[in-house]
């Protein structure tokens, strides 16, 4: 989104396009993920992907 801004095209027009709000964004823009956080996503992506097809 950062690249659509400094493009010209503004913030809330790209998170209407998204159906985001614009609130969550800014507050990510301000404390983004930490390195440990995406470790995390990764882990418990990596066994949400492993236990899909279990009944």
């Amino acid at each position: 989104m950062t690249e659509l801004a400094e493009s010209g095209i503004p913030v809330t027009v790209t998170c209407r396009v998204l159906k985001l709000s614009r609130q969550p964004y800014y507050r990510w823009l301000a404390n983004p993920i930490t390195p440990s956080e995406m470790v995390e996503a990764y882990r418990a992506n990596a066994l949400f992907d492993a236990h899909q097809d279990d009944p």
